[in-house]
């Protein structure tokens, strides 16, 4: 049981407060479409693709370039807040979007698992708790968003150009910025 909290833990505080890259994904989600159900589909499916990336990853199965996720992962905020600003018709193929970006944030959360390590004697639990512990980390963010924004603000006409918009543009910058600075430093 201390083992399954302590990788709950570790899950949680990989997103709340390390994770700034993947709380402004999950922003970028949220932003999107402020429902609430709608957001918490898109991040159940984020979650299930970057569960199963990191299992295959944890597993020896799917072997990665570190160098290369991290662009990657930054590219995935910077479309996701480009799409906030841009697109005016909402898609279901965002469905298959977030899925193919949690398949690349999870190889991201396999990278910093291979550095805390996994006890093999208790690899599943390990694994899903740690899951589980982001799933609540993204879970926080979406409820913090949703009452002190959303609940608030989302029905009043300025909502998109006085709140999405600008907050969409400086993720959209802060991604920029990760992405060429990852581009550039790769080891």
């Amino acid at each position: 049981m201390d083992n399954f909290i302590n990788y709950l833990g570790l899950g949680f505080t990989h997103v709340i407060p390390i994770g700034f890259d993947h709380i402004l994904f999950i922003l970028c989600l949220f932003f999107y479409n402020s429902k609430l159900k709608t957001v918490l589909l898109q991040c159940t499916i984020f979650t299930i693709a970057h569960s199963l990336a990191l299992g295959l990853s944890a597993s020896g199965i799917v072997i990665y370039n570190a160098n290369l996720i991290e662009p990657l992962i930054a590219l995935t905020i910077l479309y996701a807040a480009i799409e906030n600003i841009f697109i005016i018709k909402k898609s279901t193929l965002r469905y298959l979007l977030i899925f193919i970006f949690g398949l690349i944030h999870g190889l991201g959360f396999a990278s910093a698992l291979k550095e805390i390590g996994i006890p093999k004697e208790q690899f599943f639990t390990s694994l899903l708790s740690f899951n589980i512990g982001v799933e609540l980390g993204q879970i926080t963010i979406i409820l913090a968003a949703y009452f002190l924004i959303s609940k608030w603000f989302s029905n009043k006409i300025w909502y998109k150009e006085r709140i999405i918009y600008p907050i969409s543009t400086v993720i959209a910058c802060v991604a920029l910025y990760w992405t060429i600075e990852r581009i550039l430093f790769m080891n």
